[in-house]
């Protein structure tokens, strides 16, 4: 008889350890896809802020006036690493990416002079380029004999961008989808192995509140327990992307990744205590016999 009591006393006694496992498995899963959506975005970012723009001068145009333009272009808010290209600098740079030897017909350099910037990611759309280019363009008259900037690699950037980004909110949508749904059956298939422990409780006189409090603490526990198991998992898959691929580095973004950590925490302990409740409440609410 002692024995058959502690056989069923093993047996009501609550297990979560397949639970924590199989949410933080879940919420592994969802937090790779979204890493690796956010590195499309930075790539497109990197890429985009990578392309260079040039604004030819003309070559009476004058120093002081070349001076006001670049201090200008400096000002402006969404524009990085301005910089005045003089002809020994494009004649340098010209060497190191093509054949020097125009320099034995030509005793003149006839490479223009610029001056040279980056745009940030926002602003690389070839209708604000386009509007830029207007405004330099009308501002310094006599100065700027041309706007340069590669229109078709930056029209296929955008449409890549957009694209993909359409394509990764509407997977990220079916995944959360997913994971909810996911995490709320592994809760309640955990919980269906304790609804005998539930009613006995329930049968003895113990309150609803009292029944269901120490169960959503355990699932809030529980539910910080997967997330962070998930977060540590993540984070090593990370380290180890980035050491076999290198490339990765230079999208490596602190500030996103604990704000993605952060979500994971929210979601496991949101998803765990919800589904807890949920189930708890209804075997409360079920009759013995429906039980088996």
């Amino acid at each position: 008889m002692a024995q058959f009591g502690k056989a069923s006393s093993k047996r009501g006694k609550p297990t979560y350890a397949y639970a924590i496992i199989g949410v933080a498995l879940v919420l592994f899963l969802f937090g790779i896809v979204v890493w690796f959506f956010l590195n499309l975005r930075k790539s497109g970012d990197y890429f985009k802020e990578n392309i260079q723009v040039h604004a030819y001068v003309y070559p009476d145009a004058g120093k002081k006036r070349i001076d006001s333009l670049t201090k200008y272009i400096t000002a402006i808010p969404f524009a990085r690493n301005v910089q005045y290209v003089n002809k020994e600098m494009t004649a340098k740079q010209w060497n190191s990416d093509n054949d020097s030897g125009w320099k034995k017909f030509l005793d003149y350099n006839p490479l223009p002079e610029s001056v040279d910037f980056y745009i940030k990611a926002n602003y690389v759309q070839k209708d604000s380029l386009n509007a830029l280019s207007a405004d330099l363009l009308s501002r310094f008259p006599g100065v700027i004999n041309e706007f340069a900037f590669p229109t078709e690699t930056v029209s296929r950037i955008s449409r890549y961008v957009q694209t993909a980004a359409i394509i990764f909110l509407l997977s990220a949508i079916i995944l959360t989808i997913l994971v909810v749904f996911s995490i709320d059956n592994t809760i309640r298939l955990a919980m269906y192995s304790n609804r005998f422990l539930i009613k006995t409780m329930q049968m003895v006189g113990a309150t609803r509140w009292f029944i269901a409090r120490p169960i959503n603490v355990r699932a809030i526990i529980n539910g910080l327990i997967a997330s962070l198991i998930a977060i540590a998992a993540i984070w090593g898959s990370v380290i180890l992307i980035e050491g076999f691929a290198p490339d990765f580095k230079v999208l490596h973004d602190n500030k996103s990744m604990f704000l993605l950590f952060f979500f994971i925490i929210l979601l496991g302990i949101g998803i765990t205590l919800v589904s807890t409740h949920r189930s708890v409440i209804k075997y409360l609410r079920m009759k013995l016999d429906d039980l088996y």
